[in-house]
């Protein structure tokens, strides 16, 4: 069996990826980079409803088969960092000096050439022959994921600065 997802978010993601990006620059204050005009579309799953849809897959899929697992969250990039930045406003009000709003933060930059417009993805297999659909709404998964982020302001530091690597014995 092969599934294919959707953009996944939720704890523990790398800071580079573009949800944690947002909510740990703007909590340090930093400018939160936006490609273009942010009109890039995405279709958003939340990472347990993800690790959900592959034991669902598992125990009921046919062999052979390629589900495709969909979030049914389809947000611009301009609108997913507004989210974020609306909820960071209303969960870590102490912002960093000189910050009214971390939507102030902002920062429009030049489009990657080549970058896609839309990433969608058709998710009816899963749903009409094994029943699952994503419990988890956009609102609620980002809010879930904001939280966590800043219950876990020790695992990010860790992660961005690599320290997590010590004692494993990988080279820097």
């Amino acid at each position: 069996m092969v599934t294919n997802c959707s953009n996944n978010y939720g704890p523990y993601q790398f800071p580079e990826k573009l949800i944690p990006l947002v909510i740990l620059n703007a909590l340090d204050g930093k400018p939160l980079p936006i490609y273009g005009k942010g009109d890039q579309v995405r279709d958003w799953l939340y990472v347990d409803d993800h690790a959900r849809a592959l034991c669902k897959v598992i125990a009921e899929g046919a062999v052979g088969e390629t589900y495709n697992i969909g979030g049914d969250a389809e947000r611009r990039n301009l609108e997913v960092v507004e989210c974020i930045c609306r909820l960071l406003d209303e969960m870590a009000p102490d912002k960093p000096p000189g910050i009214e709003r971390y939507e102030d933060l902002i920062t429009f930059v030049k489009d990657r050439p080549g970058h896609d417009r839309r990433y969608a993805i058709d998710a009816t297999r899963i749903k009409n022959e094994l029943g699952w659909t994503p419990t988890e709404s956009f609102e609620t998964g980002i809010r879930r994921t904001v939280q966590w982020y800043l219950e876990n302001r020790d695992w990010c530091e860790n992660t961005r600065n690599r320290s997590y690597r010590e004692g494993m014995g990988a080279q820097r």
